[in-house]
């Protein structure tokens, strides 16, 4: 099981295939999505990353944020997620994840909050029938009918579909397919709709029901600058030796 990634959602637009005919995809954007921490079984139990994604100014960080920032040698984050995966495909801090994680093909499971809708009636929320618009129903077309029962049980169960507050869901979408990656610029883009309104938060992860065979391991990352530098200096110091 490898980690996933922290994106933000810019909108939807189409992909034109060779044939000419065109693919709606939502466009997500990976926006400094790096490695702040670890989780691991000798100190905490279990193993997983903690990945922190969009940028935010120091002011707006709590002193607690910016302690654990500063340890990691790492610029505030906005989004902050935590995810579990294998102790093999453990990954470094500083490690930032590029686009090509996810491959041309590949089914992800897609997480967002939706859109808030406010308080909406039966049908909005329910997607109720509704009553007949015809005569004899008065001005109640669109009421919610039946409620509750007679004097036995005299009362309205829990967990009835009423009117009431719709949307703001943590919502998670599966199978998506992944249409194009674009990784100079840090885009994803998914075919199909995905919860969230734009600018909102969207993890995507490796599909669970439909698995991909060939998959960057543990992750396609960008390794920091002066990590990259280490190993080759380590080596001719050994070979000076």
């Amino acid at each position: 099981m490898r980690t996933g990634v922290i994106t933000q959602k810019i909108g939807m637009t189409r992909l034109f295939q060779a044939d000419g005919t065109h693919v709606p995809v939502t466009v997500l954007k990976l926006d400094g999505c790096a490695v702040i921490s670890t989780r691991t079984k000798e100190k905490d139990g279990y193993t997983a990353v903690q990945l922190g994604s969009g940028f935010a100014k120091p002011k707006n960080a709590s002193k607690a944020e910016r302690g654990q920032f500063a340890k990691a040698e790492l610029e505030p984050r906005k989004k902050v997620a935590e995810f579990r995966i294998d102790e093999k495909n453990m990954l470094e801090v500083g490690d930032a994840i590029q686009a090509d994680h996810f491959v041309v093909g590949q089914k992800v499971d897609v997480q967002g909050v939706t859109k808030g809708r406010g308080f909406t009636g039966a049908m909005k929320r329910w997607n109720f029938r509704g009553l007949e618009a015809s005569h004899g129903v008065s001005i109640s077309h669109r009421s919610l009918g039946g409620t509750g029962g007679r004097q036995d049980p005299g009362k309205t169960f829990k967990n009835k579909k009423m009117h009431g507050h719709y949307g703001v869901e943590n919502i998670t979408t599966q199978n998506l397919e992944v249409a194009k990656v674009d990784v100079e610029r840090g885009l994803i883009m998914v075919r199909g709709a995905v919860p969230g309104s734009k600018g909102g938060w969207v993890m995507i992860r490796d599909a669970v029901k439909k698995p991909h065979k060939s998959l960057p391991m543990p992750a396609s990352v960008k390794k920091r600058e002066g990590k990259a530098d280490a190993a080759p200096a380590a080596e001719e110091q050994k070979a000076e030796g």
